[in-house]
């Protein structure tokens, strides 16, 4: 794997290759490279959810939600994603927000029920477990809520205080046993237990604004991006207890740990790029675009990654050995999660 920092500026129709002197060509739209299947798209202000044909990035069906969805996840059986309504655009903004879950049925591409989970409002992170436990919290009430049966619930099975403010985003271990939630005001990561309420909550603080964090594979580790410090930080999972940190050069406000790989990723807006990182958070290669990375999912088998830039309403199609992008797919407003079924 190449230490030496490559930088790659988005330009229109192609890719100048800083320090290369190369023209890559882009297709204004489409994949490249084979890959195929159906890429889910949150539309953030286009409040809905679109289904994408990845091979050619045809709009191949919409589903209206309510205002402002954001979060997703889908289950193991790719049947079913769930939508947190979060209600409003931005987390600085101001409202109550949503309090329900979107069910989408993928397989008939329709919006089946929503799942009230009242007064918890502002539905934010949301994660799902090995067992298709479904996770979501309420940035507003600071509490995880816990939804043994998704499919068919109507109501939470289980509540949990974070021991935060202003929660903003989730990440659980395969198995659902830990969870970690971030506090946008608090400047705090959480460690809970989920599904017992009289277990305090481990609460450490990585850094100022700390809004995205995620997991090794080993679930060691828990990587959490500290947005006003620009510092990537480098916790004990089971404790929090502070391994490693190092100061990067933007504001990272998602990190993601490469599936089979073990580098992270994060999507830095101030200078609108993707940057990889290596388990010691040493920096390894970086990709712009003109618009602004938000959101980051990756291929189930391949080494691709799908980057949402909200402002051009666009999902790139990232290739993640060459680190170059192989096209891109026009959407609704601000494509915000992805997901590939």
């Amino acid at each position: 794997m190449t230490t030496r920092r490559t930088v790659l500026r988005a330009m229109g129709g192609g890719l100048l290759a800083a320090g290369v002197g190369a023209n890559l060509t882009v297709p204004a739209s489409a994949a490249s490279g084979g890959t195929t299947g159906t890429l889910l798209v949150v539309e953030k202000s286009g409040h809905a959810v679109a289904f994408h044909d990845v091979a050619t990035g045809e709009l191949l069906s919409r589903v209206p939600l309510g205002e402002y969805p954001h979060e997703m996840v889908v289950d193991s059986a790719r049947r079913h994603a769930y939508i947190g309504h979060y209600g409003v655009r931005m987390s600085g903004d101001a409202g109550a927000g949503g309090s329900s879950v979107f069910v989408v049925d993928l397989a008939e591409r329709r919006l089946v029920r929503t799942i009230d989970l009242s007064p918890f409002n502002r539905l934010h992170g949301i994660a799902i477990d090995d067992r298709d436990r479904l996770y979501v919290l309420s940035e507003e009430k600071a509490v995880l809520l816990e939804i043994d049966d998704p499919a068919g619930a109507e109501a939470p099975s289980a509540a949990v205080d974070t021991g935060g403010i202003k929660t903003h985003m989730v990440v659980t271990t395969q198995d659902g046993s830990r969870a970690y939630v971030t506090g946008l005001l608090s400047h705090t990561v959480s460690l809970l237990d989920p599904h017992d309420a009289s277990v305090e909550p481990v609460v450490a603080t990585p850094g100022r604004l700390p809004e995205s964090c995620a997991l090794s594979e080993d679930e060691r580790v828990l990587y959490v991006g500290a947005r006003e410090d620009k510092a990537l930080v480098e916790l004990d999972a089971r404790s929090l207890r502070e391994r490693n940190r190092v100061t990067v050069p933007g504001d990272p406000l998602r990190v993601y740990v490469i599936p089979g790989d073990g580098d992270l990723l994060t999507t830095d807006i101030d200078h609108r790029r993707v940057t990889r990182y290596g388990p010691d958070l040493g920096e390894q290669r970086s990709v712009g675009f003109d618009g602004t990375p938000a959101g980051i999912s990756f291929h189930p088998s391949e080494p691709t990654a799908f980057v949402t830039l909200l402002d051009v309403n666009t999902v790139a199609i990232l290739d993640l050995t060459t680190f170059t992008v192989t096209g891109t797919i026009p959407t609704g407003p601000e494509p915000d999660v992805t997901a590939l079924i």
